[in-house]
């Protein structure tokens, strides 16, 4: 059977994030026939307009994302913790140098979802899973959320939206996550791969 190759791509400094994008992976792959490919970008500085060219493959965890990652893919999960409310600048680099696949509608019809992290309740959560969005809303991808039929959605007091799963890393809860966020999690990545699969066949 012909696999379906979801990527997540994320940016995660202390681990909440990689946490999230771990847990989407475990949904995507309970999809039968689908593949999870973990991606992650550079860092980048305000001195530096990105560490990206000629930066080395990280020694662990996984590496770079490059366009054909994205080329290759039937869906895409995409996640990054808050800054000011909006996404990090690593994961907003990246996508603005997709200017090529846009222009080729590379991504056009291909599903994707949103995932973040922050350290507080309140500390921006859903506006940085919306300004997310928008590059993908361009790109035309077709948006995946979670519902208000998930019941973790309904009784979480951790992380959690119908915009994207996410995370409370406050009060050392770095790189752990609840039940809850786990639920919400790989769910995100079971509805993702199961729309990858349900669309492949319709782009020509």
């Amino acid at each position: 059977m012909d696999e379906t190759q979801i990527l997540v791509l994320y940016y995660s400094r202390d681990g909440s994030t990689a946490a999230l994008a771990h847990q989407i992976a475990r949904g995507i792959e309970t999809v039968d026939g689908a593949i999870a490919r973990l991606r992650t970008v550079p860092p980048v500085t305000a001195a530096m307009a990105s560490l990206s060219a000629g930066a080395d493959v990280p020694a662990e965890g996984p590496p770079y994302a490059t366009h054909d990652d994205l080329l290759e893919c039937d869906g895409l999960a995409l996640g990054s913790p808050t800054r000011f409310g909006n996404m990090a600048a690593p994961l907003k680099h990246f996508l603005d140098g997709t200017g090529v696949l846009w222009l080729n509608g590379a991504l056009d019809r291909k599903p994707a979802a949103v995932f973040t992290s922050t350290t507080t309740l309140h500390g921006g959560q859903e506006t940085t899973l919306l300004t997310m969005m928008l590059p993908l809303l361009h790109h035309g991808m077709m948006l995946v959320g979670l519902p208000y039929t998930a019941e973790a959605l309904h009784r979480t007091t951790t992380g959690g939206s119908p915009y994207g799963a996410s995370q409370v890393s406050g009060g050392g809860r770095q790189g752990e996550l609840s039940g809850d966020e786990r639920e919400l999690a790989q769910l995100l990545g079971r509805r993702l791969a199961t729309a990858a699969k349900a669309l492949k066949s319709t782009r020509g």
